[in-house]
């Protein structure tokens, strides 16, 4: 039987426990949405699983080889791959602006892009789950406090509730990669418009991680512009000790200071 080689550049490691692939499948909740797009399904040990459930499934894959594979393997999939790169792709020209779930063992080289790219598409985008490099899951599901709490963090949880549901480990993949992963799920808010301007809200987090050992005070300093904005005690704190609320009310702040 054809299989595919993994190839270093795409990030390649094709996962090969059924069981872990029907545990990922799982996690949909199917709430919301009536079609799913797997992004870099390689052989499909994640697809079968997915074909097996009452939603319509689309896969976008890169690899030429691994299309091929799942043109002469997958029935059910014709008419539904995808060879494009998920990040290059405007994928409305499929989707039409309907909502639909993504799912996958995504490339651990891009996969944080495909957080933001989900990010960008969010009114489309109810539910996300897939497998990351664990401490890159850990670190979108992680709260407040934490050192690993960054930008991440805080720009997924402020449209998305993240949750870290369990741990891979490295000998269910060919070839083995040299870290654990971590499979999450993200299921958007029911409000997923902020009440502050959100380019705005972007920029200030950004900032503030970015110089994330200075207060922020310091590391706003070009966004304060009055003397009664830099005496507030949400100054004094560094970036890891904000919640998502936190932003968002001194982005509010931010903004009624620069009128």
């Amino acid at each position: 039987m054809m299989t595919v080689r993994a190839k270093k550049h795409l990030g390649q490691h094709f996962l090969t426990d059924e069981s872990v692939a029907q545990r990922i499948a799982d996690t949909l909740t199917l709430n919301g949405y009536k079609k799913v797009l797997e992004i870099g399904p390689g052989m499909g040990v994640l697809t079968k699983y997915l074909l097996e459930k009452p939603i319509e499934t689309f896969v976008v894959e890169i690899d030429t080889e691994s299309v091929d594979y799942l043109e002469k393997n997958y029935q059910k999939l014709h008419g539904h791959i995808i060879a494009k790169d998920f990040l290059k792709y405007n994928i409305n020209e499929v989707f039409q602006q309907e909502p639909f779930a993504i799912i996958g063992n995504f490339p651990y080289n891009i996969s944080t892009q495909i957080v933001f790219k989900t990010l960008e598409m969010r009114n489309q985008i109810p539910e996300f789950s897939g497998m990351f490099q664990k401490e890159v899951a850990q670190r979108i599901c992680e709260k407040k406090g934490s050192k690993v709490y960054g930008i991440l963090s805080v720009l997924t949880q402020a449209f998305y509730e993240a949750e870290y549901l369990f741990t891979v480990n490295e000998d269910v993949f060919n070839p083995p990669p040299k870290v654990k992963s971590g499979v999450l799920r993200l299921i958007r808010k029911p409000n997923y418009q902020l009440p502050c301007d959100e380019k705005l809200f972007f920029a200030v987090v950004k900032q503030a991680f970015n110089q994330r050992r200075k207060t922020m005070r310091n590391s706003l300093k070009s966004m304060i512009h009055s003397d009664n904005l830099k005496e507030d005690s949400i100054f004094d704190l560094r970036p890891e000790q904000l919640s998502v609320e936190q932003f968002i009310e001194l982005t509010q702040k931010i903004a009624a200071d620069g009128v």
